[in-house]
């Protein structure tokens, strides 16, 4: 699965245990008639891929859902859902770099032809 929409928020690296367990959140909100604010975490090694995206950027996150059932010290069972991301890709296009003109002046146009030159080009 995958969401796609514009950085609105990109939060810092959370460390949780001894474990060294680590996420890190990004919200993105989305481009539609009712524009939606959908929090993705990134968890361990993933939490890197955040490094070089900024809010207002356009970007499209691969997902996985995830969910767990948890029964509470009173005997009831709660389901808790998280939306997980593995992959994101910068939307916006990269500029393309133009080879740079040569100034008008470079060349100079033939001043010694003579309509007697003639050559065999067929145009």
């Amino acid at each position: 699965m995958e969401v796609q929409g514009k950085v609105k928020m990109v939060g810092e690296v959370q460390s949780f245990g001894s474990n060294g367990f680590r996420k890190r959140e990004i919200v993105v909100t989305t481009d539609e008639q009712y524009p939606q604010h959908i929090m993705v975490e990134f968890v361990q090694d993933k939490c890197d891929l955040l490094n070089n995206f900024q809010v207002g950027q356009d970007v499209k996150i691969s997902i996985n859902l995830r969910g767990r059932e948890w029964v509470n010290p009173q005997g009831e069972t709660k389901y808790f859902n998280s939306i997980q991301g593995w992959r994101i890709e910068n939307l916006q296009p990269v500029a393309p770099t133009a080879a740079p003109m040569p100034p008008a002046d470079a060349f100079e146009p033939a001043t010694d032809l003579s309509e007697e030159d003639h050559d065999d080009l067929p145009f």
